[in-house]
């Protein structure tokens, strides 16, 4: 195709191309991005277009591309959703984690003091129930129970089942 036939075409049938991609898509913006890619894929391609048949040609390439600009801007709102629905879960998870936590050092300040020594030494020194007798001179029964009533107290208070 000459420069001139091009230009030839394109003064034609342009607005023509844009208003049929606008019908289609109610934006302004993709209609003439839309019509203007179309003109430059025949330029490109230097397709020869036929009298009669360029302007099929044209509605053809419009239309296709058209439908190609809303298959992308399909995926990539769904990407955008499944990122808003992450970042949106992983703040409810922070926010649940920080509640429990809140929650839990509450717990922990209500318990007796009994039973908050020997939850501690267990759970977070790690010591055994005979370790923990042995340094309170209490009994393992004793140490057992305590631990019981720190878990029952514990599990009412933080919703656990």
């Amino acid at each position: 195709m000459t420069e001139e036939g091009f230009k030839h075409l394109f003064e034609t049938h342009f607005e023509e191309i844009r208003r049929y991609i606008f019908f289609r898509s109610g934006d302004t913006t993709i209609s003439s991005d839309i019509a203007q890619e179309t003109f430059m894929k025949v330029w490109e391609k230097q397709l020869d277009a036929k009298a009669g048949k360029d302007v099929a040609l044209l509605y053809r390439i419009a239309g296709n591309l058209l439908i190609s600009h809303f298959r992308k801007e399909k995926v990539s709102k769904k990407a955008q959703i499944e990122m808003r629905l992450e970042f949106k879960n992983e703040d409810h998870q922070e926010l649940y984690y920080k509640e429990l936590k809140e929650k839990y050092r509450k717990a922990l300040q209500e318990l007796t003091e009994k039973q908050r020594t020997v939850f501690m030494m267990s759970r977070m020194e790690q010591f055994t129930y005979n370790e923990i007798s042995e340094r309170l001179d209490i009994s393992v029964k004793a140490v057992e129970k305590r631990m019981n009533g720190a878990l029952k107290f514990l599990r009412q208070e933080l919703d656990l089942k």
